[in-house]
């Protein structure tokens, strides 16, 4: 029997929740702090690579933008059995949690195998017309080329599904696909909430055509800290919640929650007192 064998190790996969606000996306940088900086400072530091290599099979599901939040950011590397979401958690920033494990085939390729991916927006839109940005949504989902809601200039046609539904002041957009290019998500939130406040559906159309779009004439991405990537399915991966290390990162998001809160308030105090002395 190998050292291997003996010491359990073999191919995992990792759900990994963050918040990206204080990150420079998830993709490694060379000069600022990234997701993935992280994470593989985590794993080097358990002794699962040296400096500066990556561990064996490693591979993550997506590269989410500067900014651009996660519940099931999914990444999948060879590792031994006592490397638990709880083991990567006692070296991971608090704003980094790893919560759940699956064990997976030798082959197994956090990117290329996944089968779904999705996305969740919440959109502060008090004044928009629900149904005229339902009627875009509709419009945009399906099979298209997004070339023009994207930087990326190859590889751009793409299957989209997507719902809108209201919460208060919100619209919160699901949006799903196997893939998407760079900042398809942002720029389709932004187009809708544009028809949506009166813009003709018919801007729609215009962004859908096989030509270019003018840069000018084209749809900036909307803010991406309101993105979360909420889901990463896979056919064969069945993953097991750590129940210790989920439940402190709830209680982790929860604190951040609450100061979010707290923050708002203030900001509303200082505001209503401007306000008044007026």
């Amino acid at each position: 029997m190998s050292g291997a064998t003996e010491r359990g190790e073999r191919r995992r996969a990792f759900r990994v929740a963050y918040d990206g606000r204080p990150y420079y996306g998830f993709q490694r940088q060379p000069t600022v702090p990234t997701v993935e900086d992280a994470l593989l400072d985590a794993v080097r530091a358990l002794g699962l690579a040296d400096d500066g290599s990556l561990p064996p099979g490693y591979a993550a599901a997506g590269r989410t933008d500067a900014g651009v939040s996660a519940l099931a950011q999914t990444v999948g590397f060879r590792c031994p059995e006592w490397c638990s979401p709880a083991a990567l958690n006692s070296r991971l920033p608090a704003d980094v949690r790893a919560w759940a494990r699956a064990d997976a085939p030798e082959d197994f390729h956090a990117t290329h195998d996944a089968i779904r991916r999705e996305y969740t927006y919440d959109l502060y839109a008090p004044a928009v017309d629900d149904g005229r940005a339902a009627a875009a949504l509709a419009r945009l989902c399906g099979e298209h080329d997004f070339h023009n809601l994207t930087p990326d200039e190859e590889g751009t046609v793409r299957t989209l599904e997507g719902s809108l539904t209201r919460d208060g002041d919100f619209l919160v957009f699901t949006l799903s696909s196997s893939g998407f290019v760079r900042q398809q998500v942002r720029r389709v939130v932004s187009l809708v909430h544009a028809v949506g406040e009166g813009a003709p559906l018919s801007a729609v159309e215009r962004i859908l055509v096989p030509g270019t779009v003018p840069g000018e004439e084209g749809v900036p991405p909307a803010a991406a800290e309101a993105l979360v990537l909420t889901d990463v399915a896979y056919a064969d991966l069945a993953f097991t919640v750590d129940r210790e290390a989920a439940e402190r990162s709830r209680t982790l998001f929860e604190e951040r929650a609450l100061d979010g809160r707290i923050r708002a308030r203030v900001a509303g105090r200082i505001r209503d007192g401007l306000r008044s002395a007026d």
